[in-house]
């Protein structure tokens, strides 16, 4: 077996490593040699592939790719130390492929230029053999589990990516690479200390990413990247004091194309001169303690794509020279102290697909001309002091998928078009003061929660009230960027807190892909349809209406059903310990007539259980009315009056009002 296993790793070397030079011999012994032609004349071949087999055992072994995800495991074999001229070693994206790096692997070539190790699961740390290979120009070695102190390269590097391992120590000056080095990826380890000033004098330096370290302190005023400068990522780090205000130089056809600052603890206002990198085409400043306005020149920067200045403390309104940001992908503001309307003039930022303007102080209405932006996916507009009712802007937006409005003041009655949105996922609209009737529509044409996989693997239960968008920036050769993100939203409804009254569709409990659905503190009334159908349900709270009748059947299919509350209404009939409620304790409280059968068969306060609904012992007493029925009487009469307090929404929500 031993040796079917050498024969497999040179024959593999040979068919996947190998140009074809007559005129030179691969350097293996005589009886490998004939172990091989055997094995050739032993393969089914009738395509012929091996037909050239001569001139592959006689090849000459420059480069070495054994990628496109394969299976390899172990580590690397010492037979590659025969391949004394290899130029080029790719192994990566094999996960099962790891241990040590070999100390010869920096030794065995003196023409290895490129190595490519990367998504494997080496650790340890890097051989010195490869610290002074003079050849070596190209090394990617990102996500493994390489640790120990990083290291300086003694030789001239070209591109160095050690990102997503766990190496430690300061950044070092890489003074050998100060005229080649392109790109440098550190992202992802556990880097310390400051930023030298040395790092900006490579020259050749076009991608910088130490995002996702420990790097603190302020960055040194006078560092200033070259214009040949596209990437760079500080992000997730503690880096602190005001962003320099000349962060890179910039020409016309030269300059920043990514900045990515977020996750820090940068202070003070966004620098003018911002708004001078022409290049720019996203803009990462999130998650900060940054504040003043918005520059107001932002609209010079007619590239940009993505702007995400959120969880800061910005104040102010929306300069509106941003509509000069015509190709604007993404306009994330939320989490800061702006204010003022919605400028209706956005409507020329029609290829805008994020708009996140939530957790500010934002007022007025809605904008009809907000139609124009027709390419919107994600819109929330909630936690602001907007107002007014919904207007047929919304309509434009078919490509919807998330919407929220909660808490705000927005009223009126909810449109039935609300709810004819393809491809929506979510929808928030609670806390609002909305009225009238949920609309009874065709909901399983209309809505995509009737038709999605069921079947799919789910994500565990999360809250829906907040979704934050993440979205990824891929910088091609070109320094074009594309833009993708990621919703890990639930498919839900809420509309809860607000003034809504009459029955619940029953249409809205056939949908089989919602997971999520909050009515409550409305003033909905009638009965509660059965539940059976929603097989994805996760989370149910219809709490502080004014349901009645018997709880519906069996729940026990709903498996991943988390969190169930229907309190606080007008529930009557008695509920079998068999049909799964169980499992919900508290769920049904304030229901003062509603009997939940034990498993000692008494309801769970102390009442006989019975089908028929007779839930106390017949009163045998005979005799004169005694005091005891006096009290019993005044008893029941005072529960009467509770139950018809507790069962009246709107009595129930003055005086909750009222005591808030």
């Amino acid at each position: 077996m031993n040796r079917f296993c050498h024969l497999l790793t040179l024959f593999y070397l040979i068919l996947l490593c190998a140009t074809a030079t007559p005129s030179q011999s691969i350097e293996i012994s005589p009886q490998d040699k004939k172990s091989l032609l055997w094995f050739k004349s032993s393969l089914h071949d009738p395509s012929q592939s091996l037909s050239n087999w001569v001139k592959f055992t006689l090849a000459f072994v420059t480069f070495c790719f054994l990628t496109s995800h394969n299976r390899f495991h172990g580590g690397i074999p010492e037979s590659f130390m025969r391949l004394k001229l290899l130029t080029e070693l790719v192994l990566n994206e094999n996960p099962l492929l790891g241990g040590l790096l070999p100390l010869w692997i920096g030794n065995f070539s003196a023409n290895l230029e490129r190595v490519n190790l990367g998504f494997c699961s080496f650790s340890g740390g890097i051989p010195e053999s490869l610290l002074y290979l003079k050849s070596l120009k190209y090394l990617d070695l990102e996500s493994n589990l390489l640790s120990g102190n990083l290291v300086v390269f003694q030789q001239p590097m070209v591109i160095l990516n050690l990102a997503s391992n766990q190496f430690t120590g300061t950044l070092p000056c890489f003074a050998a690479s100060v005229q080649s080095l392109t790109v440098l990826n550190l992202s992802n380890n556990s880097i310390v200390g400051g930023l030298p000033a040395c790092i900006a004098s490579f020259q050749a330096l076009t991608h910088l990413n130490l995002s996702g370290n420990h790097l603190k302190y302020r960055i040194y005023s006078r560092l200033v990247f070259s214009e040949k400068l596209v990437v760079l990522d500080l992000s997730n780090n503690d880096l602190s004091g005001p962003i320099p205000s000349k962060i890179a130089e910039t020409t016309e056809k030269l300059g920043l194309v990514f900045l990515d600052l977020s996750h820090n603890q940068f202070s003070g206002e966004i620098p003018l001169k911002i708004t001078e990198l022409k290049s720019l085409q996203a803009l990462f400043l999130s998650h900060n303690l940054l504040s003043g306005e918005i520059p107001s020149r932002i609209g010079n920067l007619t590239y940009l794509q993505v702007i995400d200045l959120s969880h800061n403390s910005l104040s102010g309104t929306i300069p509106f020279s941003i509509v000069g940001c015509f190709q604007l992908y993404a306009l994330i503001l939320n989490n800061n102290n702006l204010s003022g309307i919605i400028q209706p003039e956005f409507d020329a930022l029609d290829i805008l697909r994020i708009l996140d303007i939530s957790n500010n102080r934002f007022s007025g209405a809605i904008p009809l001309t907000l139609a124009g932006c027709k390419s919107l996916e994600i819109v929330d507009f909630s936690s602001n002091d907007l107002s007014g009712s919904l207007n047929d802007a919304i309509t434009k937006w078919m490509n919807l998928r998330y919407l929220s409005l909660a808490r705000n003041k927005f009223d009126g009655n909810l449109p039935s078009w609300l709810f004819t949105f393809q491809a929506l996922e979510t929808m928030d609209l609670s806390h609002n003061k909305f009225s009238g009737f949920i609309p009874d529509v065709n909901w399983k044409s209309s809505l995509l929660f009737s038709t999605r996989d069921v079947t799919a693997k789910e994500e565990p239960f999360v809250e829906a009230r907040r979704v934050e968008p993440r979205v990824s920036v891929v910088v091609s050769d070109s320094n074009q960027l594309s833009f993708t993100y990621d919703l890990s939203s639930m498919f839900g409804i809420d509309l809860s807190n607000n003034l809504l009254h009459g029955e619940i569709p029953r249409g809205l409990f056939g949908l089989a892909g919602l997971e999520y659905l909050n009515l409550s503190c409305n003033f909905l009334n009638g009965q509660l349809p059965g539940l059976q159908k929603m097989q994805s349900l996760k989370a149910i709270d219809l709490s502080h209406n004014s349901l009645s009748g018997h709880i519906p059947g069996n729940i026990s299919s709903l498996q991943d059903l988390s969190i169930l509350n229907l309190s606080y209404n007008c529930f009557s009939g008695y509920v079998p310990e068999k049909q799964g409620y169980a499992r919900f304790p508290g769920a049904f409280a304030g229901n003062p007539d509603l009997c939940l059968e034990s498993l000692s068969g008494i309801c769970d306060d102390g009442r006989i259980a019975s089908n028929q609904g007779s839930y106390f012992k017949e009163d045998k007493m005979d005799g004169p009315i005694s005091v005891g029925i006096f009290f019993i009487s005044a008893f029941v009469s005072f529960d009467f009056g509770v139950v018809i307090l507790f069962c009246s929404a709107r009595t129930r929500k003055y005086i909750l009002q009222t005591k808030a």
